[in-house]
């Protein structure tokens, strides 16, 4: 049972465990690779419940994170972790200025610069090339040549001079 705090958010997920020391593999979010480090605290969120841990060590490794719990000692006593969703305070998160939280962007309105309406934002997709929001079903890449301005406050994201049929029709 999801037991997120509204100020909590996703800054990584174990991926499996690394070697017979009880390291982990780490992978962070781009805005929550900041908050692993020796000493830190996170609340860890597996199948069976929800803990506050403290990272003792961590080490890059391939461009993953090696990490290692101080409540974990061993490979046999990590692997529980395994699966495991890490969660921090909001204001722990390294967000430069004109990036964006996907919790930030989601339900927002994407309209034209006359009002057109176009959808809300349902969830955002990553790819390699770039940052996709997806509105009614459809992707909307995240870019300058389409995204004119995003306003939080205001829950609206403004685009202009899409490719014709980018968001046109009927929802997917």
């Amino acid at each position: 049972m999801r037991t997120t705090q509204k100020s909590e958010l996703p800054v990584g997920r174990i991926a499996g465990l690394f070697g017979i020391r009880g390291e982990l593999k780490c992978d962070p979010t781009s805005s929550g690779r900041a908050v692993f480090s020796a000493g830190a605290q996170l609340r860890c969120e597996r199948n069976d419940g929800s803990e506050v841990v403290t990272i003792a060590s961590v080490r890059e490794h391939k461009g993953r994170l090696l990490i290692t719990l101080e409540e974990a000692h061993d490979a046999t006593s990590a692997e529980r972790f395994v699966g495991a969703t890490f969660f921090a305070p909001r204001e722990t998160l390294d967000v430069e200025p004109g990036e964006f939280l996907d919790v930030d962007l989601v339900g927002c309105a994407v309209v034209g610069p006359d009002g057109r309406a176009y959808g809300a934002v349902q969830r955002i997709e990553h790819y390699p090339s770039s940052d996709m929001l997806v509105v009614n079903g459809r992707f909307l890449p995240m870019v300058r040549a389409f995204i004119k301005n995003i306003d939080l406050k205001k829950k609206e994201i403004v685009v202009d001079d899409l490719p014709e049929g980018l968001l046109d029709g009927e929802p997917l």
